[in-house]
């Protein structure tokens, strides 16, 4: 059974800075890409950044784009997004999520994901 569980949300004033991650466990983290997801208060879940299962490719929201880093350590099992620049509106739940087949590209839609872990807060104060 996959579990994942994140760290490393917080409170943190516009401009600053925070990494989350993202520990993996029950099936072999290297074989598959990986995802980072938000979800604001009123608002539906939404696509934040995603890397490749060798961590060659790596894909961006545009609201993030030049701000935010995904990366993957597969010997420690772990993703990470670093958040660079936060702005009021980065303030969400922030969620890692695994998609349902080993060696896919990239997965941009919610529905592809069969993994997802409990989410860690992230509030961007002014």
């Amino acid at each position: 059974q996959v579990r994942l569980v994140e760290s490393g949300g917080g409170l943190v004033q516009a401009g600053g800075s925070l990494r989350l991650s993202c520990a993996a466990s029950g099936r072999t983290f290297s074989n598959y890409a990986m995802g980072w997801f938000r979800q604001a208060p009123g608002k539906e879940r939404e696509f934040v950044a995603g890397i490749s299962w060798s961590g060659g490719s790596r894909y961006y929201a545009d609201s993030v784009k030049g701000r935010f880093t995904i990366s993957r350590d597969n010997a420690k099992n772990t993703v990470y997004l670093q958040m660079n620049s936060l702005k009021l509106e980065d303030t969400a739940v922030y969620y890692c999520a695994q998609p349902q087949g080993p060696y896919s590209g990239i997965q941009l839609r919610y529905s592809e994901y069969d993994a997802w872990g409990q989410g860690t807060q992230v509030f961007v104060s002014s």
